[in-house]
């Protein structure tokens, strides 16, 4: 048994050491377990990820932006016909572009149209088709393949009137910055092979009302889609403040709690029951994006915001969120509103609209590096372990945990993870094999619990968070 302590995780700001560093602890160690720390992933996967990393190109990303500006606009109701101007070119160049380098990348990455027919409503004047552009990296393990990973960002843009369709709406931060990301993850990682299946979307009409991801989020639910993790990206194209403050080493990352509908479901109950509002799926896959990230993109913090968005505003994760999916948006860490929903003019000297020269290219390729990182650390590894509970039957200072054994045929044990109650990230660990059953010389009462799937390349899977057993 090791603890990891809260003075790293401090100074530091992130979990850049793996939970598989041996480091030293200000709290008296468990003699539980006196076995060496776990290695970290094989090296030919830390090199994998490495050169995934490496390969996002911050020129390639600007390109992209620049390219779907120059459509003039990609409002959900422009023009769909010319090939020049309006959300119709845009969205063939998109699904040109990543067939192309799908192609180039030996053809694995299939692109694909999703689209309906959205009826008039508060923002849809007329009956409008949504198009999303959705790129698929299939899983190959068997096991693992009907496992989704969604990765996401809205092509459209808007001005001032959100109704305005013909008015020029360069969208460069909101949201070419993400839409440019998820191409550029689609095209650098269908190079390489993952066990589980990476999704690339590109999606339609959210100034519309998140349209786009709202019908794909639904059809992934009516088909039982197996979808382990979802982030959006959106507005991570600047790292300059209203005030001219600049910050670039820091991204948002906005993780839902509990959700606050008006009836809980048994998970969300139990949750509460047990004091573990911070233990949501959402949550975990939160504490593991921000400790892959922060790995692999050094000097680059992933804050996570304990909320499911900004106040006032919205995004393409929040479809996802109702329909009991884990989501996550990426967001840059000072928003300049005079670039966002702006029509394009100058007032006493000042520039308004989203235009290209007020991102920050290198910024969005730190953001791009993060869910790529992340991504494939998922993708990699063991699905999260099923029916995790805890036993409750008797009172007692040790703490017992159950699950079912993954079916991945390359899983080599089992990882017990923990924290203090008022901690975010988890502390400390224990491996305890290839087992369903083990117990830690710590208090159930005193602590946060998790458990984690080990394969034998040593990638971890996301945390799943205990229910109460009697």
């Amino acid at each position: 048994m090791k603890s990891l302590p809260l003075s790293a995780l401090a100074v530091a700001g992130v979990l850049a050491l793996s939970l598989g560093d041996a480091v030293a602890t200000t709290k008296p160690p468990s003699p539980a377990s006196t076995k060496p720390a776990p290695k970290d992933p094989t090296e030919r996967h830390q090199v994998q990820i490495d050169k995934i990393v490496a390969d996002i190109s911050p020129q390639r990303i600007e390109a992209t932006i620049r390219k779907l500006v120059a459509f003039k606009t990609r409002h959900t109701m422009s023009d769909t016909i010319s090939d020049t101007v309006g959300i119709g070119a845009a969205r063939r160049w998109i699904k040109s572009e990543l067939e192309r380098c799908g192609a180039a990348a030996g053809g694995r990455l299939e692109v694909a149209f999703d689209s309906h027919v959205a009826p008039v409503s508060a923002r849809i004047s007329r009956p409008t088709e949504i198009v999303n552009v959705v790129a698929t990296l299939p899983g190959t393990q068997e096991a693992s393949r009907e496992r989704m990973y969604v990765v996401s960002g809205h092509y459209d843009s808007r001005n001032t009137d959100i109704m305005d369709a013909s008015g020029d709406a360069p969208g460069a931060n909101d949201d070419a910055s993400g839409t440019a990301a998820v191409m550029e993850m689609a095209c650098v990682m269908a190079r390489h092979q993952f066990d589980a299946t990476i999704v690339f979307m590109t999606v339609a009409a959210e100034e519309q009302g998140l349209l786009g991801a709202a019908h794909w989020a639904e059809q992934a639910r009516l088909k039982n889609l197996n979808i382990a993790g979802m982030f959006t990206n959106d507005i991570i194209g600047s790292s300059r403040a209203d005030d001219g403050r600049i910050d670039d080493k820091q991204v948002r990352l906005f993780s839902e709690s509990i959700p606050a509908t008006k009836e809980l479901n048994e998970v969300n109950r139990a949750l509460l029951a047990t004091g573990g509002e911070n233990d949501s799926i959402s949550r975990q896959l939160a504490r593991h994006v921000k400790q892959v990230g922060e790995r692999y993109v050094p000097g680059f913090k992933v804050s996570v915001i304990q909320r499911r968005d900004r106040y006032l505003r919205g995004g393409d994760h929040m479809p996802f969120l109702e329909r009991g999916f884990a989501a996550l948006r990426f967001t840059e860490p000072n928003e300049d509103f005079s670039h966002q929903h702006q029509n394009l003019r100058k007032e006493d000297g000042k520039q308004y609209g989203d235009l290209p020269e007020y991102n920050d290219y290198n910024y969005i390729a730190k953001v791009a590096r993060v869910n790529a990182a992340a991504l494939a650390s998922l993708a990699l590894a063991p699905a999260a372990p099923q029916q995790v509970q805890m036993r409750t039957a008797k009172l007692e200072n040790d703490s017992s945990l159950v699950w079912k054994a993954n079916a991945e045929p390359d899983v080599a044990g089992y990882r017990i993870v923990w924290r203090d109650t008022t901690a975010a990230q988890w502390e400390g660990y224990k491996d305890v094999g290839n087992v369903t059953e083990a117990t830690v010389k710590l208090s159930k009462d005193n602590y946060f619990f998790g458990v984690q799937a080990i394969d034998k390349d040593g990638n971890v899977s996301v945390a799943t968070y205990p229910t109460p057993l009697r």
